[in-house]
């Protein structure tokens, strides 16, 4: 299943995007689509029959705002360095465990959202991933194959990043990675039965309609697999819990100089193969 969001922020209502690509109405089945509903296998089985009985609403999808597919997130993980190739762009040794980082739930918005470039920002630059959406709690997970029974679903998310902030400005990459907005999510939640292999889902991001990221989740240094698993043993996820598992090569800071970070009235587009498409406008916070 597709399962979205759509309204005003802070508003929004829980949607499906059927096999036709028709907007469908799910606020008579569920509430929302929260860790509580991705967790509730009878309520998620109750969309399922709901859909394919052919008992659910459309929605007019013309000019109605997409939100994150996911409310009330309680934490999203990050992966940093987790390509080879981005790896090899940026001069870092390949890490030898997961690094874990980690971005604030309020930097969460919505896939078509406006992205703002921080107040005195210089090194604003973009990143696609593939963000791992939590089903089950998952503590000290046994093996890969345990890993993967606890993931509700896979989703687009734009891990955007203040370089000089991150990097130059002392302490720990919180700094450039907890800008306000700077976490688009979406447009869709694809349920992990849709996704039969994480590690075969191409990745692409263009910047002012020129292709930046033309990458694979098959040169991941760690699978989404080991990635949950790993996780688990130094934290508790829970239900609705989001992984951002790390970006491909081409961003802006592994260009040549001058490196080509993003300035208010940059458009950034991103999509993962069967996953969705995103697009941003960026402004001045």
């Amino acid at each position: 299943m597709k399962l979205l969001r759509v309204g005003t922020a802070g508003a929004e209502r829980p949607a499906l995007l059927d096999a036709d690509g028709v907007l469908r109405d799910l606020s008579d089945v569920v509430p929302d689509i929260d860790g509580a509903l991705l967790a509730d296998d009878v309520a998620l089985g109750r969309i399922r029959t709901a859909a394919e009985a052919g008992e659910l609403p459309a929605l007019d999808a013309d000019g109605l705002r997409v939100g994150p597919p996911v409310a009330r997130i309680g934490k999203v993980v990050c992966i940093g360095l987790n390509y080879h190739d981005h790896a090899r762009e940026t001069g870092a040794e390949p890490p030898a465990e997961p690094v874990i980082f980690f971005k604030a739930a309020d930097t969460v918005v919505g896939p078509h959202d406006t992205v703002l470039v921080p107040r005195g920002s210089v090194k604003t630059d973009w990143e696609v991933e593939l963000a791992v959406v939590i089903g089950r709690t998952a503590r000290y997970l046994g093996s890969r194959e345990e890993a993967l029974a606890h993931v509700a679903g896979y989703a687009v998310a734009h891990d955007v990043s203040e370089r000089e902030f991150q990097i130059e400005r002392g302490g720990t990459w919180d700094k450039g990675k907890n800008c306000e907005t700077f976490n688009p999510l979406g447009p869709w939640l694809v349920t992990a039965d849709e996704v039969p292999d994480p590690q075969a889902l191409g990745l692409k991001l263009w910047v002012n309609g020129e292709l930046r990221q033309d990458g694979s989740t098959g040169d991941q240094i760690f699978s989404v697999a080991e990635v949950v698993r790993y996780v688990s043993q130094f934290m508790t996820l829970y239900p609705g819990d989001v992984i951002n598992t790390g970006t491909p090569a081409g961003v802006a800071l592994g260009m040549p100089e001058p490196k080509p970070f993003l300035r208010a009235g940059d458009v950034v587009e991103l999509e993962i193969g069967g996953l969705g498409r995103q697009r941003q406008v960026f402004a001045s916070a």
